[in-house]
């Protein structure tokens, strides 16, 4: 049952709003600064390595952690300290926005202790999906690696969408993502809380850019 409750949160068709966000990457696309497959491939990896691996991987663990463990405090504050990591109005108004919607499928769903976070203006997507997981009985482990690959996944359907590359292509990158995710996962675990942080300036800078892009398909 595990199984089937984590790829229901990992996948695309989730009602989260998630494909009408980019990340930043419809800027650099409109930059000309990932003009082919290769560089895409080179945006997303790098972006898994330097920023889902060090920041979002180790806060879910906690907020899986503390989820389990009834300890609302602690998921208080790291779910905040997660969107107080989000360095620009875009990044934080889709975490607050995928959060607060996937709080809502949840009370749909029967989790009537989602309720709170469907208004919460702090809302994160990590937290709801931490507190899905932990009570579907999905693992820390699972979880995360789902968690990293539905945001791959999101990236690379934005990619086509922008015409960046093609369907082989773009499955060839996610194929690699997938392959990088366990070490993805075995960081995020494995950090200290005081190592935790994204090193993504390029991230930040193409999403404060794209706030004022006249033309963008994408929110993010």
């Amino acid at each position: 049952m595990g199984l089937a409750r984590l790829l229901h949160l990992s996948s695309p068709a989730l009602p989260v709003g998630a494909y009408a966000y980019s990340r930043g990457l419809e800027w650099t696309v409109s930059a000309g600064l990932v003009p082919d497959a290769a560089a895409v491939r080179d945006w997303i990896l790098g972006l898994l390595d330097r920023s889902l691996a060090r920041l979002d991987a180790p806060v879910l663990y906690r907020l899986h952690a503390a989820l389990a463990a009834n300890d609302t405090a602690k998921a208080t504050a790291w779910n905040d300290f997660l969107y107080a990591s989000r360095e620009t109005f875009e990044s934080r108004l889709e975490d607050r926005q995928t959060g607060q919607a996937l709080a809502k499928l949840l009370v749909d769903l029967g989790m009537a202790e989602a309720e709170p976070f469907r208004r919460d203006p702090r809302a994160t997507f990590a937290r709801s999906f931490a507190l899905a997981a932990a009570r579907w009985g999905i693992g820390p482990g699972d979880a995360c690696a789902g968690y990293l690959f539905a945001w791959a996944e999101n990236q690379l359907a934005a990619a086509l969408k922008l015409g960046c590359l093609g369907q082989s292509a773009g499955q060839r990158i996610l194929f690699d993502a997938g392959g990088r995710i366990p070490d993805a996962v075995t960081l995020g675990a494995g950090l200290a809380d005081e190592d935790i942080g994204s090193l993504a300036p390029g991230l930040a800078m193409a999403s404060a850019l794209h706030e004022t892009q006249g033309t963008r398909l994408f929110r993010s």
